[in-house]
């Protein structure tokens, strides 16, 4: 297949900012909103970007001002060699909050992106409001055909395997456009992309277990979970109902991404969960 002339995606009609974090340089996402002074953290998953919020952003901006970071080893924030374990990003996480004054902010966050949120909410409970997870990772043990095909996608960053990749993680291909293929492509092959992809996997195999200590979190929580995610499947959501005040809604005919292939009802669910009933 012929690999389409695109170039990185860009988001040229959105606030970007670089911040330092611990002497690294951190690109995010700083979206004002006009209507409310309340603040939104979106957590990406892992090899993606700030970016993959797209989506949902211009509805959620008019409740909440919005930051999205390109987690540290990911996107265009700098990807040091060091090792990725989930103190380490933890550590990122509340240095990039300090460093732009954030304090108590609601979460949204995304598979390895709602395994750091979920961790944030157990070991610094008073920096966290409320949390939305979107199949967030932290629970399996073991791979699935359609983790290892986004591994091998990372690992060998081809149109060809990308497209793949994402079109096994969607309940329907639609969702996956070229935009979306070569951004990832782009970011995989800039350097040092793979070791830091490689490196998070095993920081997340080797993370502290959740089981008995989701208890601790006192964050009301709404799970979201895919109907036919088989990145992340729908059985691991019984698991992180372990949090005291949680609720799981399943949204039907979606995969591992609702925010990208259900982006409506996502945003309807977290506005709900966070402001009450909207028009």
């Amino acid at each position: 297949m012929k690999q389409p002339a695109i170039e990185p995606l860009l988001v040229q009609h959105m606030p970007q900012r670089i911040v330092d974090v611990n002497g690294y340089a951190i690109r995010y996402l700083d979206i004002p909103s006009a209507g409310s002074d309340k603040l939104a953290v979106l957590l990406h998953g892992i090899g993606a970007s700030a970016d993959r919020w797209l989506p949902i952003i211009p509805a959620l901006s008019r409740y909440y001002r919005i930051i999205a970071p390109d987690i540290i080893g990911f996107g265009y924030s700098d990807k040091p060699t060091v090792e990725y374990t989930m103190d380490f990003f933890l550590d990122f996480l509340e240095s990039f909050l300090r460093a732009l004054k954030i304090s108590r902010p609601h979460f949204v966050a995304s598979s390895f992106g709602g395994h750091l949120a979920t961790e944030f909410a157990i070991t610094r409970p008073r920096m966290v409001d409320k949390m939305v997870l979107a199949s967030p990772a932290g629970m399996m043990r073991t791979s699935t055909p359609t983790l290892d095909a986004y591994i091998m996608s990372a690992l060998y960053p081809t149109y060809e395997n990308a497209e793949k990749a994402f079109s096994n993680m969607a309940h329907d291909s639609v969702a996956v456009t070229p935009e979306i293929v070569m951004d990832f492509v782009n970011r995989m092959r800039l350097p040092n992309a793979k070791y830091a992809f490689m490196s998070t996997l095993l920081g997340m195999r080797y993370a502290p277990k959740l089981q008995g200590r989701l208890a601790k979190i006192t964050a009301p929580t709404l799970l979201v979970w895919g109907d036919s995610d088989k990145m992340i499947p729908l059985q691991y959501a019984k698991e992180y109902r372990e949090i005291p005040d949680s609720e799981l809604t399943v949204i039907k005919n979606c995969g591992h991404t609702p925010y990208v292939e259900k982006p409506m009802t996502f945003n309807k669910l977290l506005l709900k969960f966070f402001v009450g009933n909207t028009d």
